[in-house]
């Protein structure tokens, strides 16, 4: 579903080895180091800056391959002296084979690793997020909104949430009274850079925030090629085409 998602955070140094631990207990590569963030495929995080505030309320899954190992990752967290949020077990409010554990990262954000009852198809440590909003029609209409042109669907609604989804994964848009998600980077693969224009302008049609034009972005790899706009929360939603 995603390409990436970036979070910032107040301590670099404390969050790489958090989520260093989170990732190599569930069986993940070290990740990519740059000069202020580190990336494990598709999930990094990065170095606050001004114009780019600590992420805060939001809730991340990661893929578990079995539900020992969501014991085992869940036991090793603890007992490395990070909070606990939820001890491994069933969920079935989710569905019946729905198995995860939960603790806080340095930052206040729930880091789940979830098992479904079968192996997840694909290289993603992304399971799914669980991104809390201030009004629910309002972010439903952004998204669905770009949905056409990003390759997703808004599906399982219900009246404290929606999904989007694509056929392997989806994640969630919950409106249930508790603090807002604030400052995360959420960007969707599309095909070329005709997509990511268009991306951009249908977002900016309708009325939504520029947070950075369509244009190639070499800092990150030559043929980058990315937009940006800020959703009804102002977090940074991005299409991006990587022309390899």
């Amino acid at each position: 579903m995603f390409d990436h998602v970036t979070i910032r955070v107040s301590d670099l140094d404390a969050s790489r080895r958090f989520y260093e631990l989170a990732m190599s207990a569930l069986g993940f590569n070290e990740p990519t180091a740059g000069g202020d963030f580190f990336e494990w495929w598709d999930f990094s995080i990065a170095a606050v800056r001004e114009d780019m505030p600590v992420t805060r309320g939001l809730h991340v899954a990661l893929v578990a391959t079995s539900r020992k190992a969501v014991d085992a990752w869940w036991r090793t967290m603890t007992n490395a002296g990070f909070r606990d949020d939820g001890a491994p077990g069933l969920r079935p409010a989710y569905h019946e084979n729905y198995y995860g554990g939960f603790v806080l990262d340095p930052d206040g954000n729930s880091v789940e690793a979830v098992y479904h009852g079968r192996p997840r198809e694909g290289e993603e440590r992304i399971d799914h997020l669980w991104i809390r909003v201030a009004d629910l029609a309002a972010a439903k209409r952004f998204y669905a909104g770009i949905a056409p042109v990003v390759g997703i669907r808004i599906a399982g609604e219900r009246p404290e949430r929606f999904h989007i989804a694509t056929d392997r994964r989806s994640s969630a848009f919950v409106s249930d009274g508790l603090p807002r998600t604030e400052n995360v980077h959420i960007a969707f693969p599309v095909a070329d850079n005709a997509a990511v224009d268009e991306f951009h302008r249908v977002a900016l049609a309708a009325g939504y925030r520029d947070n950075g034009p369509p244009r190639e972005r070499p800092v990150y790899h030559a043929g980058y090629y990315g937009a940006f706009v800020l959703d009804p929360d102002d977090n940074n939603v991005e299409a991006v085409s990587h022309n390899r």
